[in-house]
């Protein structure tokens, strides 16, 4: 089709041209003649060409079919998550590497109990949750997020242990000496843990005798507990998993708690019945006894003899008398014989001592038969003072009625006179009442 139109204006790309009815067409200035201006007049021929369209479609057509077996035929999956390991306040999750095909990765988020825990960074294949309370369940589950769409992993249910399961337990050895090392080795069978030689996230105890070498460092900058072997023997003994402040390296060993094994206990409860009569020493499950306390029977009361004290001239041999009568001896067999200048406290002393308690120690009676003793030695004293003072006195009475020649002489008083005034004085209740 054959096409007049009129050049109105020519510029530096675009040409405005005008049709027979007035009509404005603007048309790129570099496909018209070079020699054109304004007011000329050309002719534009304007058909299809099908070749051209033909080959283009071919080429469009090529594009879709690769396109589609590149991206079409492969979409992200699902992620799927597994527990690797729980303890008594963690747990640890991995999963296995991220599908994504053609996508490309947006997030990757954990959930706990449906609420968003936080965002997993990208090839990152496993996470450790701390901080949780003993024996509550959790539900955890992913979400991928694409650029292919959105994927959610299934829901896991994970219990953390109670303090007496001991499954959850992963030891990594550190340097100790390769009989300590064995030992270990059993002794973490024995418990149902696990010893794994590297360090990794699910290690919940290191443990060795020496701060060294390149394991050592991993656990520290981890963060890892670093303890003695003797904290695998502690956890043994108590049944359960045991604080680790007093099992460092450079703790204090006097402060570690050291009680009777799980087996003992068991062992205690069960036999505890053959010494007592009726087991009622041994508890159901193998639980220690509670502390008790015992009572010691009361000591029967005894006479204890005074020691030191003087005795009467007819008094008994023994200085108390025989409570069986031995004939003719002092005052009477059943009594005791009686002390010079005898007072009421020492008799209130001898009721009190029929009334002792019958608990009462032997250190304590020592130091009141002590004290008995010393008040009784001052008492005789003061008998023994008096009665001189007395016998003086008489002497001196008697020296007056003498004649002067007999002034010089003074009469001394013999030891059997002294001991008849005492009589007497005693008889009469003289000496009754002495402040001791």
């Amino acid at each position: 089709m054959l096409v007049s139109l009129t050049v109105g204006k020519v510029d530096a790309g675009v040409a405005v041209l005008l049709t027979e009815d007035k009509r404005l067409i603007e048309f790129p200035s570099i496909l018209l003649p070079p020699d054109i201006h304004s007011g000329s007049i050309v002719d534009i021929n304007v058909s299809r060409n099908f070749s051209a369209e033909t080959v283009a479609e071919d080429k469009f057509n090529a594009l879709q079919a690769d396109l589609f077996s590149t991206f079409g035929t492969h979409s992200p999956s699902a992620p799927v998550l597994r527990c690797r390991n729980a303890t008594q306040t963690s747990v640890v999750l991995e999963w296995d590497p991220i599908s994504l095909a053609t996508a490309e990765l947006r997030s990757l988020s954990l959930y706990r109990n449906g609420a968003k825990a936080g965002n997993i960074p990208l090839g990152k294949l496993s996470t450790k949750i701390s901080g949780l309370p003993l024996d509550t369940e959790f539900t955890f589950h992913l979400v991928l997020r694409t650029s292919a769409g959105q994927y959610t992993s299934e829901k896991l249910t994970v219990k953390t242990h109670k303090m007496t399961d001991l499954h959850g337990i992963t030891i990594s050895p550190g340097n100790m000496p390769s009989q300590l090392r064995d030992s270990l080795s059993e002794t973490v069978n024995r418990i149902g843990a696990k010893l794994v030689d590297q360090v990794r996230i699910d290690t919940t105890h290191f443990v060795c005798t020496e701060p060294r070498g390149q394991q050592w460092e991993k656990a520290v900058e981890m963060n890892v507990p670093v303890v003695v072997p003797d904290w695998v023997l502690g956890c043994e003994r108590e049944g359960r998993i045991v604080g680790v402040r007093a099992y460092y390296l450079d703790a204090d060993p006097s402060k570690r708690v050291v009680g009777p094994s799980v087996q003992q206990q068991q062992q205690e409860g069960i036999g505890g019945g053959g010494s007592g009569g009726g087991g009622q020493r041994g508890s159901i499950g193998g639980v220690r006894d509670s502390p008790r306390i015992e009572h010691t029977p009361p000591t029967p009361e005894q006479v204890r003899p005074e020691r030191g004290l003087p005795l009467r001239e007819n008094g008994a041999a023994d200085g108390r008398g025989s409570m069986e009568g031995q004939g003719g001896g002092g005052r009477g067999a059943a009594a005791a014989p009686s002390l010079a200048g005898t007072t009421l406290a020492e008799k209130d002393g001898e009721h009190e001592g029929k009334e002792d308690d019958e608990g009462e120690e032997d250190e304590d009676a020592d130091d009141e038969e002590a004290a008995d003793h010393k008040a009784i030695e001052a008492a005789n004293a003061a008998d023994r003072a008096k009665a001189a003072a007395a016998a003086a006195a008489a002497s001196k009475e008697e020296d007056e009625d003498e004649d002067e020649e007999e002034d010089e002489q003074v009469d001394v008083p013999t030891e059997t006179s002294v001991q008849e005034m005492v009589d007497a004085a005693e008889e009469d209740g003289r000496f009754d009442e002495v402040d001791l």
